[in-house]
């Protein structure tokens, strides 16, 4: 399998060396010319508007998926509590399905948790496929991979969703593995491509440097795991849907492994996602004791403190304070960032905000970009004079 160029067709226009992902095309005397270690991936193939460049390789035939309907969110749930991220995902699963023409349906897998399909119906469940078992009463990998496993094959979804939480971080591989599908993990947006139909997954990139946008068009279901607190949840008054009971046949011997005692760290919660005002701490703050004006702004607003990756480092802040690509997802009503230059890899964690407001003293700085109210200045005299009108508005 080759890729050649016609010369005489070729005028030179660079396109197939920019596009060329391994740098296997080069221009002699005006015209390309294809290297030997060209992988004919047909990268070049594709961006030459002369039809210069051509390849005896047949291209890969996309399959028939009209029998793949349904767009599916796993349920998680602990201790017959479900995680809010299936509240959020069932509410981007709506609109996907919207887009589609197809249904919403939720996976919920467990013991004695039948009562949480109605839940499940009021955040936009058409359907709840129930799989209950006692080996289901705590999560088992091998337990929930099996499951998941024949409900896969027999229903034939199109999209399937689940939380980047640990949990769904374990499952998620596995699953796909097992299904012989892609995965994209940790997005950050989803959407339906209008032309193709198929599932655009959006996650950070070379260290979150820039956000890549990927797409599965060889096998079904489109499988991505997303971060908490990115979408959001929307609930769906009156809505009726369907209990699909599924039968689970599973014993000890083939799972594997037993669950002997479960043991929760015992710390102070921080309730990033349910915060309506966070003040953010960015490089700019400079000292552990700049930190201090930041807390007053978020008492005054009854808020909480969050920071980016370098607070934390520092040690400023606890580990679960952090927002950004490495840390929380947020969408506080507003999200006052100090002191944050703006990288790509912050914003990833905070977009989601209602309103931004940006204090940094360099005007130049990218979170201006995104902001809604920017003040140039510096923070360690703003926010102190934030504070005092914050506080002496809620006296009058």
């Amino acid at each position: 399998m080759t890729v050649w160029i016609e010369t005489e067709l070729c005028n030179g226009c660079k396109r197939c060396i920019k596009a060329c992902p391994y740098g296997a095309v080069e221009l002699k005397d005006g015209k390309a010319h294809i290297l030997e270690h060209c992988t004919s991936c047909g990268a070049c193939v594709e961006v030459c508007k002369e039809k210069a460049i051509l390849t005896d390789v047949e291209p890969r035939a996309i399959p028939d998926f009209k029998d793949r309907k349904g767009v599916w969110v796993f349920a998680e749930q602990r201790n017959g509590t479900l995680n809010r991220v299936s509240h959020e995902l069932l509410g981007k699963a709506q609109a996907l399905a919207a887009d589609l023409g197809q249904e919403v349906s939720a996976v919920l897998l467990g013991h004695q948790v039948s009562g949480l399909a109605k839940i499940l119906f009021d955040y936009g469940a058409d359907n709840v496929y129930l799989a209950q078992h006692r080996a289901l009463k705590d999560y088992r990998t091998i337990a929930y991979t099996k499951v998941f496993e024949g409900l896969i094959m027999e229903f034939r979804p199109n999209i399937l969703l689940m939380g980047a939480t640990h949990t769904g971080r374990d499952l998620g591989p596995r699953v796909s593995r097992r299904v012989g599908v892609g995965l994209t993990a940790d997005c950050t947006e989803l959407a339906i491509d209008p032309e193709e139909g198929i599932l655009l997954q959006t996650r950070p990139a070379f260290g979150g440097n820039v956000m890549a946008t990927i797409a599965n068009r060889y096998s079904r279901p489109q499988m991505a795991t997303v971060r908490p607190g990115v979408m959001e949840a929307l609930k769906k008054k009156g809505n009726k849907g369907n209990v699909i009971k599924y039968k689970v046949s599973l014993t000890e011997k083939e799972i594997g492994t037993k669950v002997l005692e479960q043991f929760k760290e015992k710390k102070k919660e921080v309730s990033l996602s349910s915060a309506r005002v966070i003040v953010a701490a960015g490089r700019g703050v400079g000292t552990e004791e700049g930190m201090k004006s930041l807390f007053s702004l978020a008492k005054a607003f009854g808020g909480e403190v969050a920071g980016t990756r370098i607070i934390v480092e520092e040690g400023w802040l606890p580990v679960e304070r952090q927002v950004g690509q490495t840390g929380q997802t947020v969408r506080p009503e507003i999200y006052i960032a100090c002191g944050i230059s703006g990288a790509i890899q912050h914003r990833a964690g905070m977009m989601g905000s209602r309103y931004i407001i940006a204090i940094n003293k360099d005007a130049g700085a990218p979170i201006f970009q995104v902001a809604d109210w920017g003040i140039v200045g510096d923070l360690h005299q703003v926010v102190p004079e934030l504070t005092k009108a914050i506080s002496q508005s809620k006296r009058k």
